[in-house]
């Protein structure tokens, strides 16, 4: 997949968390890229990444927050950040996750806690992905068929408050369908903040200029070679940085087929090993496309249509 360390999901896994970064992780029709640098080189940071896979290998997840603060007490949210990824791993509607991450800090924000954040569901068998800003810096999405970047600014997404500022409030979601190696670049602000020694910001339209002039064709460097770039041309942060991309890849419906008796005997493991550990396996949310697309494949069809 690429020229750095590759985390394989497992069914029901919740990789990620604070610390310092450079992977590639492969999923089941999608790979992505990680990457984040505390700053200060210490050994955690302000920032929060996880991936995500459901038991049937149909669903990602994928967060990326930037939570107010550092050191130990982002750390304990991590903790809890996983525990709420591994609770909805199953659900396709991310919906209840939004809501809940939203009153976790919303609990916390007496300690001054809130966070931005996008938080990003793909479900393989349609290539659909749902995506909530809340708050944070628009993410850069790459057509390859029109070779072109864009940046998909929050009027998009909606005008979501950051997690822990308004308890109870809905979120607005975008969808987007997705084509084979198309891409999706999602930062925490230390990018778009970065400046030059005159203390000249780069902002997000400049951040994507820089996009533009990079070589999509390998996505596994695209990540530091922004980054490069970002330096080259003068520009500092004094700030933790991290940054994800993410690819849906040939290993789709087309190519690979969901199988009903493949993704039985994927949950039916799944269970197994719940047992062994003791702890429950996370359910799933009651949609039709979610039960139902299990046996009946056409059925994943429905979700992204207007509900």
């Amino acid at each position: 997949m690429s020229d750095v360390p590759a985390q394989l999901m497992q069914c029901m896994e919740v990789w990620g968390g604070n610390r310092p970064v450079d992977a590639g992780v492969e999923m089941k029709g999608l790979d992505a890229w990680v990457h984040c640098r505390p700053w200060n080189d210490a050994d955690g940071g302000g920032d929060v990444y996880y991936v995500s896979a459901c038991a049937t290998g149909r669903i990602t997840r994928l967060l990326l927050a930037d939570v107010s603060g550092h050191g130990s007490a982002v750390s304990d949210i991590a903790i809890t950040l996983r525990a709420l990824m591994r609770k909805y791993v199953n659900f396709l509607d991310q919906t209840q996750l939004v809501q809940s991450l939203n009153s976790q800090f919303t609990a916390l924000s007496e300690n001054g806690r809130f966070a931005t954040a996008v938080a990003i569901t793909f479900f393989g068998p349609t290539r659909q992905l749902t995506l909530c800003n809340a708050g944070h810096p628009p993410p850069l999405l790459y057509r390859s068929r029109q070779r072109r970047w864009e940046v998909l600014h929050p009027g998009a997404c909606g005008a979501n408050f950051p997690w822990g500022i308004v308890d109870g409030c809905d979120y607005d979601q975008l969808q987007l369908p997705l084509e084979v190696d198309d891409l999706l670049l999602c930062y925490t602000d230390s990018l778009p903040e970065a400046c030059t020694p005159a203390r000249e910001q780069l902002g997000t339209e400049g951040l994507a200029e820089l996009v533009r002039n990079l070589d999509c064709s390998a996505p596994s460097r695209l990540i530091p070679s922004l980054l490069e770039s970002m330096r080259s041309a003068g520009y500092q942060t004094d700030d933790d940085v991290t940054a994800l991309l993410l690819r849906p890849s040939e290993t789709q419906s087309g190519a690979r087929p969901w199988r009903p008796m493949t993704m039985l005997g994927q949950i039916a493991r799944a269970v197994l090993r719940s047992i062994r550990s003791g702890h429950l396996i996370p359910r799933p949310d009651l949609k039709l496309a979610n039960i139902g697309g299990v046996l009946f494949p056409r059925l994943n069809g429905r979700w992204g249509r207007r509900r």
